[in-house]
């Protein structure tokens, strides 16, 4: 069989369909997902967080506040009526945007437009799996994709390119989208490849710095500006609070995605990266060890469940008020401001990651990014295997339009939105106060993004090693199985090697 673009979309649907049944392990899907150039690395994120840290604070009262662009409905209105009557569909992981939009906000879009919209709300494994049987069918089963970054390469072709459909279909270019809105560095980090936009920029968790202000305040700590006086920090609280609060926090759960995504920010907060311009992975050197040291100390002011733990059982430390300040994903802090919900809402601050030790590396491999405030993020796409192409796009825009984030933002779903104007806008900032959904930190969010954001390699071996070989040697070392830093960054380094080489 000759194995064509056709042949290989399809092979993919098929083990994508095997791994969600239950017939082959993730290792294996894995590995098989790599070599067909398949990027899965953001399998390990799914449910990031738990219902009410990924959107769940929309309340019936403020739904009931929703008043969208006026303007905006009565041009979706009119230029809906060819496409009344017709159904769009979307398969996406739980995120704001998509609970927001699916629990509060669709109706409004229905019933300007007389277009129905069914949204599935799956794991994003059970997400790859719809969206690879759809392509490789051609079937258009859905008329919108949910696109992972690390699935761009794969689906680029599957895809509707929305600069060319704004230009090329006039009658059905919203008025005052203004695609250069978007925040240019997550058009180029989780929408663009190769030249192709894959879709809109639709959803940005990043990490930032949070903090207990009652703790800092009681202790004399000032906001952390360097690693160093992250760490003091840390060690500060854990002496005068623990064991009843802790230092800080992790999410260093052996062989779970979690436990790399904490290490890529220690990694390059110290001047490292993953590979170098040869294509060889660097964690080992002079930086990646001194990285390993400083995460050792760190992680002394951490509770011991830590080693446990993905970004859920990191997130409820905090919100249990058990860790005094955190590193990691802004999605978090809505969630730790609800008083029905937590034990420190209004006692949290943010602000963005500490500055690295030394210059950040501008040599590496793979189109990596180092950056302390390491990101993930998504895209939403039209099919070009869609029947309903128009109708689908009509959608998109409204979706991702600044009135539509502005609703998301403000019902409380927590993430980081990907327009410039939102972040500006009156209703968004008059959520800037303590209670579910704030929006208090969303000024560090966007500072974050700007001039603090990290981004992994883009290499199909990278859903195997961040998901599985890094993770699990590093949790085999922080159980105790390597004798030194330098071991099990060797050790790592020689299978890292292999894999991308062979």
């Amino acid at each position: 069989m000759r194995f064509n673009h056709n042949n290989r979309k399809r092979y993919i649907a098929s083990i994508t369909d095997q791994f969600v049944k239950g017939k082959i392990d993730r290792r294996t899907f894995m590995r098989t997902a790599a070599k067909l150039g398949l990027g899965v690395g953001a399998l390990g994120a799914a449910s990031m967080l738990p219902p009410g840290g990924r959107g769940g604070f929309i309340s019936e009262a403020r739904a009931q506040d929703i008043v969208q662009d006026p303007d905006m409905m009565a041009w979706l209105k009119e230029a809906a009526k060819p496409f009344a009557g017709q159904t769009v569909r979307l398969a996406t992981e739980s995120t704001p945007p998509s609970n927001a939009i699916n629990s509060a906000l669709k109706p409004f879009f229905e019933e300007a437009t007389g277009i129905k919209v069914e949204i599935e709300v799956l794991p994003l494994e059970q997400v790859l799996q719809k969206l690879t049987l759809d392509v490789a069918s051609g079937l258009g089963t859905y008329d919108l994709y949910y696109i992972d970054q690390s699935w761009m390469a794969s689906f680029a072709g599957d895809v509707i390119d929305p600069r060319e459909k704004y230009e090329s279909s006039s009658d059905l270019a919203m008025p005052n989208y203004n695609m250069d809105d978007f925040l240019p560095a997550l058009v180029d980090g989780i929408s663009m490849y190769d030249g192709i936009m894959v879709g809109v920029p639709y959803d940005i968790p990043i990490f930032i710095t949070m903090y207990r202000k009652d703790i800092y305040e009681e202790l004399g700590l000032s906001v952390p500006t360097t690693m160093e006086q992250y760490l003091a920090n840390a060690q500060a609280i854990q002496a005068a609070k623990g064991p009843d609060i802790y230092g800080t926090t992790g999410q260093m759960k052996s062989g779970h995605y979690s436990l790399e995504c904490d290490w890529t920010c220690w990694l390059w907060a110290h001047g490292g990266s993953i590979f170098g311009p040869d294509g060889k992975f660097t964690g080992n050197d002079e930086a990646g060890l001194a990285a390993m040291d400083y995460w050792n100390k760190l992680k002394e002011n951490m509770p011991e469940g830590v080693t446990t733990w993905t970004w859920d059982g990191q997130g409820q430390s905090v919100l249990q008020g058990i860790a005094g300040q955190a590193l990691s994903w802004g999605e978090f802090f809505p969630w730790w401001d609800d008083p029905e919900a937590s034990k420190v809402s209004g006692l949290m601050e943010a602000a963005v990651p500490p500055a690295p030790t030394t210059a950040l590396r501008t040599e590496t491999g793979f189109g990596e990014i180092p950056g302390v405030g390491h990101q993930g993020g998504s895209s939403l796409a039209v099919s070009k295997y869609s029947k309903n192409q128009d109708a689908a796009w009509l959608f998109a825009q409204w979706a991702t339009s600044m009135d539509t984030q502005v609703y998301i933002t403000t019902l409380g779903g927590g993430t980081g939105p990907t327009r410039e104007s939102v972040y500006d806008d009156e209703r968004v900032k008059a959520n800037n106060r303590v209670g579910a959904g704030t929006t208090r930190h969303l000024d560090v969010v966007r500072e974050t993004i700007a001039s603090h954001m990290g981004s992994e390699p883009d290499l199909p071996e990278w859903a195997e090693l961040s998901n599985d070989t890094i993770p699990v040697e590093l949790g085999r070392y922080f159980a105790g199985d390597y004798d030194s830093p330098k071991e099990v960054m060797d050790a790592i380094a020689k299978k890292v090697d292999d894999i991308v080489s062979g």
